[in-house]
């Protein structure tokens, strides 16, 4: 295990609200099956483990229900009065429930009554809008998938016209959903992500888009906002909160590569938006980047590879092709994947040792969808870096990484602040 950081990166923990204007007067029909409020609203995500005594209640809920009070007090460190009136204002507001059921017998008195998160009730929508795909998922309380869609992201028209043609498709999943109360939604995209949603995305061209705003709009329900790979990293605090205590690095790779640091179960999010790495020189490789532009991305990014591909010879028009091919013998789309997987793995060690976290998370399909480049990834980290014994593991969100991101997004204000997100949406 390596050492910590000597003092955390500086953190900024002020979620921005923004009230949304309709667009032309025109806010959604009420036959959806949301209870939208009449002004939603935009928050930049914080993307932390929250101290606040109900969100404490929520977590442990969540984590470890179902559970007594008295267990939670010993879970969260709160007082068995604190728990007991975060308990009871999170009864009334429906995110939890008793489960009378597992009274032990003989026990008398509500104490004695354990309690659970309510799965059943209530749904959150993920957007993540990526490079050529954008997905679209509803998150229960606990932060599983309960539904998902992939559409292509669109390439035509404004980049407001593009993400009110996501938002309309959002809402018309959404709209699937009768008989639950939908509470909020999250939008997880690459490029800054500025207060109140607005978004800078080089690569798609995007400059000060209102992301959020739109999305409320065309949703009627509040919106939070986040660069993916801070969302990606989010989604693994979500997953395991009992690791807030370690700091951890998360790299991303598909079609975009991005990293992403948490310090003391908070993801760091700069002002000046996420760490770019998709200009580090790749080094030496005989059949990436066949350009020589010599930039990470171009080399390892989904696009690039299958420019290799054509280049090396191969009639493989998709990713998953070019993998089926590897498997099946083909020799130089092995050596293609491995090569990849060495390059990322000479970076990963570089960042690494910047950094030196007590731990890496290696996410995004270009790990985890040919896991037997792995090897390669690990070899060549260890030829790289300084640190002997790194610890270093794949995201256990695997193939789901971009739908556990915008989950993570969607539920962040309510695993914030229970009962004042509750209130923004009635």
């Amino acid at each position: 295990m390596t050492s910590t950081l000597s003092r955390p990166l500086p953190v900024s923990t002020a979620p921005v609200d923004v009230p949304v204007r309709p667009i032309n007067g025109q806010r959604p029909t009420p036959s959806t099956p949301r209870l939208a409020p009449s002004a939603p609203y935009v928050r930049t995500a914080g993307l932390q483990l929250s101290t606040k005594a109900a969100a404490l209640v929520l977590r442990t809920a969540r984590v470890s229900g179902p559970v007594f009070r008295d267990d939670a007090a010993a879970i969260t460190g709160l007082s068995i009065s604190t728990v007991n009136r975060q308990v009871s204002a999170l009864l009334k507001a429906g995110l939890i429930r008793e489960r009378a059921d597992l009274t032990p017998p003989g026990a008398v008195g509500r104490p004695r009554v354990p309690f659970e998160i309510n799965t059943a009730g209530f749904l959150t929508i993920g957007i993540h809008i990526g490079f050529k795909t954008t997905s679209i998922t509803t998150h229960d309380l606990m932060h599983r998938v309960a539904g998902a869609i992939a559409i292509p992201t669109p390439q035509t028209g404004t980049a407001e016209e593009i993400v009110a043609s996501i938002g309309e498709s959002a809402r018309r999943f959404a709209d699937r959903w009768v008989g639950k109360r939908l509470l909020w939604a999250g939008v997880a995209i690459g490029g800054r992500v500025a207060d109140g949603g607005v978004v800078d995305h080089p690569r798609l061209g995007w400059q000060g888009v209102p992301v959020g705003r739109v999305i409320a709009e065309s949703i009627g329900l509040p919106v939070s906002v986040a660069s993916h790979v801070e969302a990606m990293a989010a989604a693994e605090l979500v997953v395991n909160p009992s690791e807030q205590g370690q700091n951890f690095l998360y790299f991303y790779a598909r079609e975009m590569v991005g990293i992403a640091f948490s310090v003391d179960g908070t993801v760091h999010t700069p002002a000046a938006g996420p760490p770019t790495i998709g200009h580090f020189p790749t080094g030496t490789t005989q059949y990436l980047d066949p350009d020589g532009t010599g930039r990470l991305e171009d080399a390892v990014g989904d696009s690039g590879i299958l420019h290799a591909t054509a280049s090396a010879g191969l009639d493989i028009s998709s990713i998953d092709g070019l993998r089926t091919a590897a498997r099946t013998g083909n020799e130089v789309a092995h050596a293609i994947l491995i090569e990849r997987a060495e390059v990322l793995g000479r970076t990963v060690a570089l960042i690494s040792d910047i950094f030196n976290p007590d731990h890496v998370i290696l996410g995004g399909q270009a790990f985890t969808d040919y896991p037997e480049s792995l090897p390669a990834v690990s070899k060549a980290l260890r030829a790289t870096s300084v640190v002997t014994q790194r610890d270093v593991r794949v995201a256990r969100s695997a193939i789901t990484v971009q739908q556990k991101a915008a989950g993570a997004v969607a539920l962040d204000a309510l695993y914030a602040d229970p009962l004042d997100a509750l209130s923004r949406t009635a």
